[in-house]
């Protein structure tokens, strides 16, 4: 897209005071907020190290590109916090110290937070089981606790994907009742409570209607009086009404083939394992707080960051809400997220007391990509670092097409084809031959066509599907599995 002569006059002098290019894409390194980081009283960075971060963000330091803000962070303090790109792509404004975006998974801390500031007021145990607060869940193979919530070792299956197989689509509405009706309709786990890690953003959203139910508040509201103001991140918020207006929140862009983006907007409404709108300048207040413990206090900043293990006696990586490793050896805190075409990043290195937070609105940026190139720039600077681990070797990877079964007879397309409905997922698909082959036909969702992989096995973008017989050696159902979801299963109807 030519930006040249579509930049509003108003906009033009804007960028001109700050020193910004208006013909065509920005220049590179040039300065688009409206408060840089010397005004907001931070220490400048070296020149040269900020030419190095600077480079980092060079594709979406553009007027006609979505891209990301930054912030580094070192002792408390915003060092270095510039815009890179636009804000809103439909009214040519960039992106600023101010701009609002949705952080996605990385609002998993704030649940987190909620979680255990109740649990010391006395008003839960992190170790009850999760029915004494949302009794509608089926009662499963073993207990499924509030702690197994908290460090993605329950089971349960992920409700977005759940969703997305009952044909929903990220720009429809849907409800927290929406959600939980697809999490209660389950009557497996994915593996027993405690014996694996699988990231599942169900139980989160559980979080937070326990969270709900407990303190009688909605969790925006009690994230709010408990969280953001003592902290002053007057800024932030949930996000649980797709139509409540946000000052300053940047547009969500995907780009199209060819040239172009194209809006990425999600109007979900499930709060808990996401939707906290947020700037830079506030998350380094919480990020702030993990010094101070002005929340919560040393118990809860202690309990956010314990890494358990396994029931196998495996190490874990993920805590509550934030996953805890090494990086070079330097202790490394962070958590990333996605929504949309959101991405971002809250990277914490507490020993050297330096962060790095990434917030993007492009859905061709990884922020947790970014965030940690600028701390391989950054973090050098000021911390004593192991030699980078040579790259680990691996046999070459097989193509798929390696592991192809053998085409089907007709007779056995037809043993095949047929109507299946899940009542876990409350809806039918169908198996249907066309062309030779096998397609699967889903509610608002592409046909798909199902390539064999071995005796009963086929595959589709996306998911596994494998095919039962009865008794008699005819096919009576078949299951799914896909990432964070695994076996569900589909009956054949009559």
């Amino acid at each position: 897209m030519r930006a040249t002569s579509l930049v509003p006059r108003a906009l033009a002098v804007v960028l001109a005071s700050l020193g910004v290019a208006t013909a065509g894409a920005l220049r590179p390194n040039a300065t688009i907020n409206a408060k840089s980081d010397a005004a907001a009283g931070a220490t400048p960075l070296d020149p040269a190290l900020r030419r190095a971060i600077d480079s980092v963000f060079a594709p979406y330091d553009r007027l006609d590109s979505p891209g990301c803000n930054l912030g580094v962070i070192r002792d408390g303090r915003l060092v270095y916090q510039r815009g890179y790109g636009m804000a809103s792509l439909e009214q040519s404004v960039p992106i600023g110290a101010e701009t609002v975006f949705d952080i996605g998974s990385t609002s998993k801390q704030f649940t987190a937070t909620s979680i255990v500031l109740l649990a010391q007021r006395g008003k839960l145990s992190i170790d009850d089981e999760v029915q004494k607060y949302i009794p509608e869940l089926p009662r499963y193979q073993a207990p499924v606790t509030i702690r197994h919530l908290l460090t993605h070792t329950s089971g349960i299956r992920d409700y977005i994907g759940l969703m997305v197989w009952e044909g929903f689509r990220i720009e429809d509405v849907s409800t927290a009742a929406d959600a939980l009706e697809a999490i209660t309709r389950q009557r497996a786990l994915n593996f027993t409570p405690g014996s694996e890690y699988l990231y599942s953003n169900s139980g989160y959203f559980l979080l937070g209607q326990i969270v709900e139910r407990v303190s009688k508040q909605r969790l925006k509201d009690f994230a709010r009086e408990n969280i953001f103001l003592p902290l002053e991140m007057h800024d932030t918020q949930i996000l649980d009404d797709h139509l409540r207006v946000i000052a300053h929140k940047a547009g969500s862009y995907d780009p199209i083939s060819g040239g172009g983006w194209a809006i990425n907007m999600s109007n979900w409404e499930q709060t808990g394992d996401g939707a906290v709108q947020t700037t830079v300048a506030d998350l380094a207040k919480w990020d702030a707080n993990f010094y101070s413990a002005k929340v919560g206090g040393r118990t809860l900043v202690d309990t956010l960051q314990h890494v358990g293990t396994l029931t196998t006696g495996a190490p874990m990586n993920y805590a509550m809400g934030l996953m805890v490793d090494h990086w070079r050896g330097v202790r490394r805190v962070a958590h990333g997220g996605s929504w949309a075409a959101f991405t971002a990043e809250l990277l914490r290195f507490p020993d050297q007391r330096a962060s790095v937070i990434t917030l993007c609105n492009s859905g061709s940026a990884s922020a947790p990509t970014l965030a940690q190139r600028v701390a391989d720039r950054y973090l050098p600077t000021i911390a004593q670092l192991q030699p980078e681990a040579p790259a680990e070797k691996r046999p070459p990877r097989q193509a798929d097409t390696a592991a192809a079964g053998s085409p089907l007879s007709a007779a056995d397309l037809a043993r095949v084809a047929g109507t299946y409905y899940s009542p876990e997922l409350d809806v039918t698909w169908t198996l249907a031959p066309v062309n030779g082959g096998l397609v699967l036909r889903q509610r608002r969702n592409p046909e798909s066509k199902l390539e064999p992989r071995g005796a009963d096995t086929f595959r589709a973008p996306g998911l596994t599907l494998h095919i039962e017989h009865d008794q008699s050696g005819e096919v009576s159902g078949f299951t799914i599995s896909a990432g964070r979801v695994r076996g569900i299963r589909f009956a054949r109807k009559p």
